[in-house]
C-alpha cells in the first residue's frame, strides 16, 4: 500500500470519529491494522468484554506471532478463566480451559497442569501464587497495566500506537480544496456555485442552463487494498531483501549506475533483477513481514512439549496477574536526567577538532582528529593524551602524481573523520587529501601504523567499518563522487560504487537480517543505497532540504535518523520510515541559519543530540519537540562536533578554543571517580587477534526484555570482534610505558586483603543440610545464585529489590532468600546406584534462567527453575555425564561430556544423539562454545584440549597442557575451559596453572603457575574478561590481570571466613557475576556459599601493576608467569 493510501485510511478514521460512527471506527482500525486504539482496548478489558478484546487484537496479531503476542493472549485468557472460577462457574471455566488455554500446553505442559489443578480448589486463592488476587476490578487493572507494556514492547505494534497529528476535519478540508480547484477550472464559473454531489467532478452549468457533468476518471488515490495483499519478498525463490531496505528499493533508478568491483559478487544477479522489476509496494501493510525479527518465529510449529525452544523458555510460569518488576521496553526507563549534561573536564587539543569517537569497549578512551591532521587518543580517566600521530604520508613514492603535486605545494591535511573498529583494535582516519590511514591499537601509547590507502582523488569525506561476507572492511567516500570498500587487513579494494553526481558527503553501512548494504549521501542532497554487488544504487531519494546529510541508526539498529544542513543554512533532523523511504518525523528546534553542517549522535535507543547555535540540543526519539539544551558552560563552536560514548553516560563536544569538553551524567561521574587515580592499564584493550568475523546474526542487539519468565536474556556484555588474517596475538601486546608509569611501578605493591573490614563479604543463609559445593553459577540476569552440592541437591538464593538494593541484583550488601517453591520440593538429581560423594556433578543453565539441566552421576534431569519440578530425565549411565553445555544458538542442542571420554551432541527436542566426538583419553571435565569461531572446545582429565567444528563436528586441533617443569599432572586432574568475551581467546584452568590460548589453533600465549604446595581449585573470567578470579587450596583467592596474568590482589581466607583450626575449609568453585565485574561467589568444601565485593570506596580489587612489559610478578605472589611465543 502506498503512503498516501495509508494516510487516506487515517483521514477516514478521523472523519468517522468526528461523525460519531464509533463501531465503524473501531472496525476499520481492526481491519486495516494501521492504528491500535489503546483507549478503546482499555475500556473493553476493564469491562471484561473478552470476545471483543480478542477480536480487536486479531487485526494486529495472532497468538502464535511472537512471544509478546503469546503472552498477551495468555494473560487475557487466564484472567477470563480466573473470573469464571471466582464466580463458581465450573462449566464455564472448563470450557475456557479446553477452548482457550489448551493451546499453551504445547509450550509449557507443567503450567497448563497447574492451571488445570485450580479446578480442584474451593478457592483458587489457596494457590500460593494467587493468594494476593483481589477482586475482579483490581485484577483487571493489574493485568491491563501489564498488557499495555507487552503491547508497547511488541514489534508488531510498532508505529501503530500513535495516531498522526491532524488538523480538525482534514478530509473535509481536502475535499473542499479539490472542489475549489474544480470550480476554478470551470469554463463558465458562477460566483456562488451550488455543489450538490461529490460523485462526479464539479462543473458550473453552461449559460443556457444545460449541465455537463464529467465522470471522475482520475481518482485522487488508488484503492485501499487489504493488509497482507502484496506479494511476498521471497518470490522467485531467492533470498529476500530486508523489508526495510526493500521498501526504499521498490522504486529504483530506471538505469542502474555502473560500478567497478575488485572483489566477489555479493548477491545473486537473479535476486537483484527481481528486486529491480518489482513495483513500488512498500511493505507496511503486513506486520508479520514488516518486523522479521527473532520475535517473529511461528512458535506453534514446535512438535515436542519439553523441547527447550526459545519460545518455550519465554512462557511464564507465574499465575499471579501482576506486572513484572524487571520489565523494560526501551520507552520508560530513561529520563532527561540520564543525559550527560555536567562538564567534568576540558582537554586541550592545540588545533580545531573535526571528529571524535569513543572506544567501543574501553569507554573512557577518546579518539580525536583535528584540522591540522593530528590524531590523538585520550584517557579521560587520567586526563592524559596517551597516543599522538601527526599527518605524514608513510610512502610518498607510492602516491599518485596528483597527490604528490598537492603535497609539494602544501604538506598538510585536515582530518575529516576518525572511527574505531567494532572491537577497538583498529582505528581509521580519513584526511582531506586522498589518504586513509588505519592504525592498530595495542593499549597505552602503542598506536602502530597498519595500512595507508590512497582512497580517493581529492578529499576523503567519510569512512566507516563494515562486515560484508564476514570480512572486516572499511567503506570510504570522497570528493571524486565514488564510494569504495577496502579490506581492513590487506588494504585490497573490494568494491567501487559510482553513481553520485556530486561529492559524496557520508556513508552509513548497516545490515538487516542477512543483507548488508550501504547508505550514501552527497552534497547535492541525494541519498543512495548499495548492496555489495555490481547492480548499482538501489535508492535515489532527496534528503530533506537537499542538505549535506549524515545518517545513523539507533544502537539496536531498528531506527534510522539523518541530520544535515543545506547551502542556505537550514538544518533538518529527521527519522526515516525505512519501509517507505519517506521521512517519518521531523524534529523541531534546530536553527534556521546554521554556520556549518550540524553534527548529531544517538544513544540508548532513546535520545538524539545535535550541536547547533553554540549549544548541545537533545531530543527524545519519540517526541519531535526539543527536550532540553545545554551550553556546556559556554565556549562551544557554532556547530560543534559531538559524540556519546557507547553507554551514553559521557559526551565529548568541541570548543572554539581548540579543546574538547567532556560532559557526564551521574553514572559517568561515578565511573570517572573510580578511575581518575589509576594508572592506565594497557592490558584492558583487546589485542588484534586472529578472529573469524561473526555471522551477521551474531552482532549484539539491545532487544526489549519482557520480564524474567518471558524473554531470553543475552549475556549483558557485547562480544568483541577481531580481524581476519591478522597474525598478531596477545603476545604482541607490549605497550610502551610513559615515565610517570615507570615511577609508579617502583612503588606499586600487591594488594593483600586479610581482614573482613577490607572487603564486603556475605555468607548466604542456608537452612538445609550442607555438603561440599560441586558446582556454582549466577543466573544470567544476575539476580540469583544456583549451587549444586555433592548430595545431588540444588540450592537457589534470590535477591529481592528493595530500598537497599534498588537493582534487585546479587550483592554482598543485602541478604538473599534461600528460595523454595510452595510445594516444598527440592531440585534433586537422580543418583541411580552411585555414591553421590564419588559422582562428578555438572549442570548448565538456559539463556533465560527458566531451566537447568543437571546430573550427579545418574540420569540427566531437566528442572523448571520456578517450580523445581523435574520436566524430564534422559541418558541413564553408564557412562555418566560429567559436563553439560547448551549450544549458544539453539537451546535444543546440548554438548554432553561423558565419563568414558566421549562427547555426545544431543538434540533434546527429538531425543536423539546427533553425533559422538572422540579424542580424549579420560573423562570430559570442560566444554565451551564460541559462536564467533563456530567451534566447541573440550577439556579432559587427561590435561588435553580439543577443538571441534560445530558445522560438521570434525576435530580441528588438539593440544596437551604444558606442565610446569618438575610438576607431573595428577592422574585425574580436572581441566576447565572458558572463552574470553572476544570468543577467541581461551582460559584453561588446571591445578598446576592458569593458561591463555588462542583458538582455534590452541597457541599458548601466557601461563601462570602457583607454588606447588598451593594448587589451584578453580578459576573464572570476570564478566568483562579484564580479570581472572582464581581460588586456591589454602583458601585464598587471587585476582589476575588479563592478558598479562599478573597478580593484582590476593584475598586471604581470613577476610571472608572465621578461622577454625579443626576444620580445613577452602573454595572448590568460583563464579563471576554476569554484569558486575568486581563481584564473585565462592562455593566451599563445608557447603557454604560466600559473595565477595571490594569496598565501595575502593571500587575494584587492588591496583593494576603498571609494568606490563613482561617483568616478573611481585615477590609476594609466590607464582611464576611465562610468556609463550606462538608457533606460526
Amino acid at each position: 500500500m502506498s503512503s498516501l493510501s495509508r494516510e487516506l485510511v487515517f483521514l477516514i478514521l478521523q472523519f468517522l470519529d468526528e461523525e460519531k460512527f464509533k463501531e465503524t471506527v473501531h472496525k476499520l482500525e481492526q481491519e486495516s491494522g494501521f492504528f491500535f486504539n489503546m483507549r478503546y482496548f482499555e475500556d473493553m478489558v476493564t469491562n471484561g468484554e473478552w470476545d471483543e478484546v480478542e477480536k480487536y487484537l486479531s487485526g494486529f496479531t495472532k497468538v502464535d506471532d511472537n512471544r509478546y503476542s503469546m503472552k498477551i493472549f495468555f494473560e487475557i485468557r487466564k484472567q477470563k478463566y480466573l473470573e469464571a472460577l471466582d464466580k463458581q462457574d465450573r462449566a464455564k471455566a472448563v470450557e475456557i480451559l479446553v477452548k482457550d488455554l489448551k493451546v499453551f500446553a504445547a509450550f509449557n505442559e507443567e503450567l497448563f497442569k497447574e492451571i488445570t489443578q485450580l479446578l480442584t480448589l474451593d478457592n483458587f486463592r489457596h494457590n500460593e501464587q494467587l493468594s494476593k488476587y483481589g477482586d475482579t476490578k483490581s485484577a483487571r487493572g493489574i493485568m491491563l497495566a501489564e498488557l499495555k507494556k507487552l503491547i508497547e514492547a511488541n514489534p508488531l505494534f510498532r508505529d501503530k500506537l500513535q495516531f498522526p497529528t491532524l488538523k480538525n476535519s482534514r478530509l473535509r478540508t481536502l475535499i473542499n480544496q479539490s472542489l475549489n480547484w474544480q470550480h476554478q477550472l470551470c469554463k463558465n464559473p458562477r460566483p456562488n456555485p451550488d455543489i450538490k454531489t461529490l460523485f462526479v467532478d464539479h462543473s458550473c452549468g453552461q449559460p443556457n442552463g444545460a449541465r455537463a457533468p464529467s465522470p471522475v476518471t482520475n481518482p485522487l488515490m488508488g484503492a485501499v487494498p487489504k493488509a497482507g495483499g502484496f506479494p511476498p519478498l521471497g518470490a522467485h525463490g531467492v533470498t529476500a531483501l530486508p523489508t526495510s531496505l526493500a521498501g526504499w528499493m521498490a522504486n529504483p533508478s530506471p538505469v542502474p549506475h555502473p560500478s567497478a568491483s575488485a572483489g566477489p559478487i555479493g548477491l545473486a544477479t537473479a535476486n537483484n533483477a527481481a528486486i529491480l522489476k518489482r513495483p513500488r509496494t512498500p511493505p507496511t501493510n503486513n506486520p508479520a513481514m514488516d518486523y522479521q525479527t527473532a520475535d517473529s518465529d511461528h512458535v506453534l510449529k514446535r512438535t515436542r512439549p519439553f523441547g527447550i525452544s526459545d519460545e518455550v523458555n519465554n512462557l511464564p510460569v507465574n499465575l499471579l496477574p501482576v506486572a513484572y518488576s524487571g520489565q523494560s521496553h526501551g520507552q520508560s526507563s530513561y529520563s532527561s536526567d540520564d543525559l550527560p549534561k555536567t562538564v567534568v573536564m576540558t582537554l586541550n587539543q592545540g588545533s580545531l577538532v573535526k571528529s571524535m569517537d569513543f572506544h567501543p569497549l574501553q569507554q573512557i578512551l577518546l579518539l580525536v582528529g583535528t584540522n591540522m591532521g593530528d590524531v590523538m587518543v585520550w584517557d579521560i580517566g587520567s586526563r592524559e593524551r596517551i597516543a599522538h600521530k601527526n599527518f605524514k604520508v608513510w610512502e610518498l613514492g607510492a602516491c599518485s602524481v596528483p597527490l604528490q603535486a598537492s603535497l609539494s605545494n602544501d604538506y598538510s591535511a585536515s582530518v575529516n573523520r576518525v572511527v574505531w573498529s567494532p572491537d577497538g583494535t583498529l582505528c581509521s582516519v580519513a584526511y582531506s587529501k586522498h589518504i586513509v590511514h588505519i592504525y592498530s591499537y595495542h593499549g597505552g601509547d602503542d598506536l602502530r601504523n597498519h595500512l595507508e590507502i590512497e582512497a580517493h582523488a581529492g578529499s576523503v569525506n567519510d569512512l566507516a567499518f563494515s562486515y560484508p561476507n564476514k570480512q572486516l572492511c572499511v567503506v570510504t567516500c570522497g570528493e571524486d563522487r565514488v564510494i569504495k570498500v577496502w579490506d581492513a587487513v590487506t588494504g585490497a579494494k573490494q568494491y567501487a560504487f559510482d553513481g553520485h553526481e556530486a561529492p559524496v558527503y557520508s556513508v552509513c553501512p548497516h545490515h538487516k537480517e542477512s543483507i548488508q548494504f550501504i547508505f550514501s549521501t552527497a552534497t547535492d542532497g541525494k541519498i543512495k543505497a548499495w548492496l555489495y554487488d555490481n547492480m548499482g544504487s538501489r535508492v535515489d531519494y532527496d534528503a530533506p532540504g537537499h542538505s549535506s546529510t549524515t545518517m545513523a541508526y539507533s544502537a539496536d539498529g531498528s531506527r534510522l535518523f539523518s541530520c544535515g544542513t543545506n547551502k542556505e543554512g537550514e538544518s533538518f533532523l529527521v527519522e526515516w520510515n525505512e519501509s517507505e523511504g519517506a521521512v517519518k518525523r521531523t524534529y523541531h528546534g534546530l536553527g534556521k541559519r546554521s554556520a556549518g553542517v550540524v553534527q548529531f549522535d544517538t544513544t540508548k535507543n532513546r535520545f538524539l543530540a545535535a550541536g547547533d547555535e553554540f549549544l548541545i540540543k537533545f531530543w527524545d526519539m519519540d517526541n519531535t519537540n526539543l527536550l532540553t539544551s545545554v551550553d556546556a558552560d559556554g565556549g562551544l563552536l557554532a556547530s560543534p562536533c559531538i559524540r556519546f560514548n557507547k553507554d551514553g553516560i559521557l559526551m565529548a563536544v568541541s570548543t572554539n578554543d581548540n579543546g574538547v569538553k567532556i560532559l557526564a551524567n551521574t553514572e559517568g561521574i561515578r565511573l570517572l571517580r573510580t578511575v581518575e587515580n589509576r594508572t592506565f592499564d594497557a592490558s584492558r584493550v583487546a589485542s588484534a587477534a586472529v578472529v573469524k568475523a561473526p555471522s551477521i546474526g551474531s552482532f549484539p542487539s539491545s532487544n526489549v526484555t519482557v520480564g524474567t519468565s518471558l524473554a531470553d536474556r543475552a549475556p549483558p556484555v557485547a562480544a568483541m570482534v577481531g580481524i581476519n588474517n591478522d597474525t598478531r596475538s596477545l603476545a604482541d601486546v607490549k605497550p610502551r610505558i610513559v615515565d610517570e608509569a615507570m615511577d609508579k611501578s617502583r612503588i606499586w605493591k600487591l594488594t593483600e586483603i586479610n581482614e573482613p573490614s577490607q572487603c564486603r563479604s556475605l555468607k548466604l543463609p542456608d537452612s538445609l543440610s550442607s555438603m561440599r559445593v560441586s558446582r556454582l553459577i549466577y543466573t544470567n540476569q544476575g539476580v540469583a545464585i544456583l549451587a549444586l552440592a555433592a548430595n545431588a541437591v540444588h540450592k537457589l538464593w534470590k535477591w529481592q529489590r528493595n530500598e537497599r538494593n534498588t537493582s534487585g541484583k546479587a550483592t554482598a550488601s543485602t541478604q538473599p532468600q534461600l528460595w523454595q517453591p510452595s510445594s516444598g520440593i527440592l531440585m534433586t538429581n537422580d543418583i541411580s546406584d552411585t555414591n553421590p560423594e564419588d559422582a562428578v556433578s555438572c549442570f548448565a543453565l538456559s539463556k533465560n534462567d527458566s531451566y537447568v539441566m543437571s546430573a550427579s552421576g545418574g540420569k540427566i534431569s531437566l528442572f523448571n527453575m520456578m517450580t523445581f519440578k523435574t520436566m524430564t530425565t534422559f541418558m541413564p549411565p553408564p557412562p555418566a555425564a560429567t559436563f553439560l553445555a547448551f549450544h549458544p544458538q539453539d537451546n535444543n542442542i546440548i554438548a554432553i561430556g561423558m565419563e568414558d571420554s566421549s562427547i555426545q551432541i544431543y538434540n533434546v527436542r527429538v531425543d536423539e544423539v546427533k553425533t559422538k566426538l572422540k579424542g580424549h583419553q579420560k573423562r570430559i571435565t570442560g566444554l565451551a562454545f564460541s559462536h564467533v569461531l563456530n567451534v566447541l572446545v573440550s577439556s579432559g582429565a587427561d590435561s588435553q584440549l580439543c577443538v571441534w567444528s560445530t558445522d560438521g563436528w570434525e576435530k580441528q586441533a588438539s593440544k596437551f597442557l604444558q606442565m610446569p617443569s618438575g610438576r607431573p599432572p595428577a592422574p585425574l586432574a580436572d581441566t576447565r575451559v572458558q572463552f574470553h568475551l572476544d570468543q577467541t581467546h581461551l582460559l584453561a584452568v588446571h591445578e598446576t596453572q592458569i593458561a591463555l590460548y588462542e583458538a582455534p589453533k590452541l597457541e599458548c600465549i601466557k601461563q601462570f603457575s602457583p607454588r606447588e604446595a598451593n594448587p589451584i581449585t578453580h578459576a573464572t573470567y570476570s564478566c568483562d574478561s579484564q580479570s581472572i578470579y582464581v581460588s586456591f587450596e589454602d583458601g585464598s583467592v587471587g585476582v589476575l590481570t588479563v592478558p598479562a596474568l599478573r597478580l593484582r590482589c590476593r584475598i586471604n581466607q581470613t577476610a571472608y571466613l572465621h578461622p577454625n583450626p579443626s576444620l580445613r575449609v577452602y573454595p572448590l568453585v568460583i563464579a563471576a557475576h554476569p554484569s558486575e565485574p568486581n563481584q564473585f561467589a565462592l562455593g566451599l568444601t563445608d557447603g557454604g556459599v560466600h559473595v565477595l565485593e571490594p569496598l565501595e570506596s575502593e571500587g575494584k580489587w587492588g591496583t593494576t601493576p603498571p609494568n606490563e612489559n613482561g617483568a616478573g610478578p611481585s615477590t609476594t605472589s609466590g607464582a611464576a608467569v611465562t610468556e609463550q611465543q606462538p608457533q606460526r
